[in-house]
C-alpha cells in the first residue's frame, strides 16, 4: 500500500513546468492580467488607492453627494453602536441560559460565525438593526450580498453597507456583476447563449465567465477595490479563482468567497481547490480564499473532511468553511430544507465554520403570502417595486435574521459559541 500511495508524489520536474509556465515572458494568459494591472497603475497604487477609499470618512463623504438620507441612518447606527444599544454576547447568553450561563464554560475556539444572506438593500439593513435593539437580538458576523453592483452604486447602497460594516465590525461579500447569471457591466450578457429559468440547463457547465469575461471580472474587481475600498467578493468561476490567486501572489490585497454555485460537493474537489489555493499562497502562508462555500449537497462527513484538508496546509484560521443552514423557500432547494441539527453538531468538531441563512425557518417560510426566492436576488431593484415586492422583500430579510437567531439560540443552548457582528454585541 505504501509503495502505491507513493506514486502520487509530484515530482519537482512537474512543479518547475508549472512554474517555467507562469514565467515565461511570452505567456499571454500572464501578460494580459499584467497589462490589466498596469492600466490601475501597478500593485502599489492599487492598494493605496483601495486603503484610502475605504476609509470611514471618505466613505461617507461619497454618500452624502450620493444619498444624504442614508448617511442619517449611519449617524444613527454610530450612535447607537456608542451607546451599546445592542445586547452583550453576555446578556444574551444569560436570555437564552438564565443563570445556567454563569457556569457554562464557551470555547471560543469553536465560534461559529452567525451569516445572512443575502442581505440586498441597506434600508432593510436598517430594519433589522432596529429589530435588534427593540427585540433583544443578534446582528450577524457575516453579510452576503447579491446585489447588481452598476445599481446599487446609483442608489448608495454600496456605499452606505461598506460605511455600516466597518461601524457594525463585520464581514461582508458583494458579488460583482460579470457573473454568468445577467448582463455583466457593459451592458451585454456574460453568457450570450444562456437567458433566464428557460435556459437553466444551459448553466450545469457553471455560471460562466467565458472567454474575455475572466479578465473583466478583475477590472471589475479593481474599479470597485480602488473607488470604494470593496476588498471581498464572491467568486463562481475556476477561471476566476485563479486569478484571484494570481493577483493575491502579485500583491493585490484583495480576498474572495467560493460560492455555492461552484459545485464543491465532495472532499476531492475541496482538496483540488485548497491544494490551488496552497500553492499559490504568499510567503506567510496565507490565501485570499477566506471564505469556502460548499454545495448545499454536502453532509457533515465532507465538511469534516474539508476541515482535515485544511488544517495541514495551514488554511484553518484562513479559510472559512461556509454551510447552509436555511435555504430560499423557492428556486433553489427541495424544501423543507434546514440543517441547524446537523450543524450544532458539526460546531464542537470543526472550527472557522459559519451557519449561512438564505431563507427563513421552515415553518416561518413556508406561511408566508411571499416567501423567499433565489430568483429575486438577480432581479432590478425597480422590477421589484413596480411588482408591489418591497414590503414583503422587507419582510422577508427580517425573517432570514430571525433564522439567523434561531441558530445562535441552539448553539447557545448546548454551550457552543457564535460570532456575532463585534463591535455591536460587546463583551463585559
Amino acid at each position: 500500500m505504501n509503495d502505491i500511495r507513493k506514486k502520487l508524489e509530484i515530482p519537482n520536474s512537474a512543479l518547475n513546468s508549472i512554474n517555467q509556465f507562469l514565467l515565461d515572458e511570452t505567456n499571454p494568459l500572464i501578460n494580459d492580467l499584467l497589462s490589466l494591472l498596469d492600466n490601475y497603475g501597478g500593485i502599489e497604487t492599487i492598494n493605496k488607492k483601495a486603503k484610502e477609499a475605504s476609509k470611514l470618512e471618505n466613505l461617507l463623504d461619497k454618500l452624502e453627494k450620493k444619498n444624504p438620507s442614508y448617511v442619517k441612518e449611519i449617524e444613527w447606527l454610530i450612535s447607537e453602536r456608542d451607546k451599546k444599544s445592542f445586547i452583550s454576547v453576555k446578556d444574551y447568553r444569560k436570555k437564552i441560559l438564565g443563570e445556567k450561563s454563569e457556569h457554562v464554560t464557551f470555547d471560543e475556539d469553536f465560534a461559529v460565525t452567525l451569516e445572512l444572506s443575502a442581505c440586498q438593500y441597506f434600508p432593510f439593513f436598517i430594519d433589522i438593526a432596529k429589530d435588534a435593539i427593540k427585540n433583544q437580538k443578534l446582528v450577524p458576523g457575516r453579510i452576503i450580498r447579491v446585489r447588481n453592483m452598476k445599481e446599487q452604486e446609483e442608489d448608495g447602497d454600496l456605499l452606505a453597507m461598506a460605511a455600516a460594516m466597518q461601524i457594525i465590525g463585520s464581514t461582508w461579500v458583494e458579488t460583482l456583476d460579470t457573473k454568468g447569471t445577467a448582463p455583466g457591466p457593459d451592458g451585454m450578457p456574460v453568457n450570450v447563449h444562456l437567458g433566464g429559468p428557460d435556459t437553466i440547463t444551459g448553466y450545469f457547465g457553471g455560471v460562466g465567465q467565458p472567454n474575455e469575461y475572466a479578465l473583466k471580472w478583475v477590472d471589475e474587481f479593481l474599479y470597485y477595490y480602488t473607488n470604494y475600498g470593496i476588498k471581498q467578493v464572491l467568486n463562481v468561476n475556476p477561471g476566476t479563482v485563479l486569478l484571484g490567486y494570481l493577483i493575491y501572489k502579485l500583491g493585490i490585497n484583495n480576498e474572495f468567497k467560493i460560492s455555492v454555485y461552484m459545485g464543491n460537493d465532495n472532499p476531492y474537489s475541496c482538496l483540488w481547490t485548497l491544494m490551488t489555493a496552497k500553492l499559490f499562497a504568499r510567503e506567510d502562508g496565507t490565501s485570499p480564499l477566506i471564505g469556502f462555500n460548499l454545495s448545499n449537497s454536502v453532509n457533515n462527513k465532507t465538511l469534516e473532511l474539508a476541515a482535515y484538508i485544511r488544517k495541514p496546509f495551514g488554511f484553518e484560521d484562513v479559510v472559512r468553511l461556509e454551510h447552509h443552514i436555511t435555504e430560499c423557500w423557492k428556486s433553489i432547494v427541495r424544501q423543507p430544507y434546514d440543517r441547524r441539527d446537523e450543524l450544532v453538531e458539526l460546531a464542537s468538531k470543526v472550527k472557522n465554520v459559519s451557519a449561512k441563512h438564505e431563507g427563513a425557518n421552515v415553518e416561518v417560510d413556508k406561511n408566508r403570502e411571499h416567501p423567499t426566492d433565489i430568483l429575486e436576488y438577480f432581479a432590478p431593484k425597480k422590477d421589484l417595486m413596480e411588482a408591489g415586492l418591497w414590503d414583503a422583500l422587507r419582510i422577508n430579510h427580517l425573517d432570514r435574521n430571525d433564522a439567523v437567531n434561531s441558530t445562535a439560540k441552539a448553539l447557545t443552548e448546548k454551550g457552543l459559541t457564535f460570532i456575532a457582528a463585534k463591535n455591536l454585541h460587546y463583551w463585559e
